[in-house]
């Protein structure tokens, strides 16, 4: 699964592993929620990688 580029809309909510250009993990992690903008990233080539989806109770 390629990564999800900084701007784009998260397609799942929880936290997402921040990746270098050639997806190896840079050690850090954000939260983001379903349907809004991944945030911007320190780097220009960076993106994100779903590493823990929330889980929602019914």
């Amino acid at each position: 699964m390629a990564p999800i580029k900084p701007g784009a809309e998260a397609p799942k909510s929880g936290q997402y592993k921040v990746v270098g250009p050639r997806g190896g993990d840079l050690g850090r992690e954000v939260t983001a929620i379903q349907g809004k903008s991944m945030p911007p990233t320190q780097k220009s080539g960076q993106g994100y990688v779903l590493a823990d989806q929330t889980k929602h109770k019914k």
